[in-house]
């Protein structure tokens, strides 16, 4: 048993936290608190990872870019292809949906 399913009730509660959250600023500032700056660095680098890969940037132009490690961008880059849990493709998939909506 690895440590999400064994805390898998205390992350959902987590994540109910974060649907409480309104706006951006809110969300920002939980995360200040929840998480060290290098957590918070960690999480972020990953989201611009997740999205450069979904522009079709190859991992050099990702290292060059955003300064993440190889090791780091394979990581996301299969879980992008192999996602056993859907989140990445979700959040992209209804971030580009916005994009789409009239002003």
């Amino acid at each position: 048993m690895n440590i999400v399913e064994h805390q898998h009730e205390e992350i959902k509660d987590l994540c109910r936290a974060f649907l409480l959250l309104e706006k951006e600023d809110e969300v920002f500032n939980f995360l200040k608190d929840l998480c060290s700056p290098c957590e918070l660095f960690a999480l972020s680098e990953r989201w611009q990872i997740c999205k450069a890969l979904n522009e079709g940037l190859s991992y050099r132009e990702i290292h060059t870019k955003l300064g993440a490690s190889l090791t780091t961008i394979g990581r996301v880059a299969r879980f992008l292809k192999n996602e056993p849990y859907q989140g990445y493709t979700l959040l992209l998939k209804k971030i580009n949906e916005k994009k789409k909506e009239p002003l």
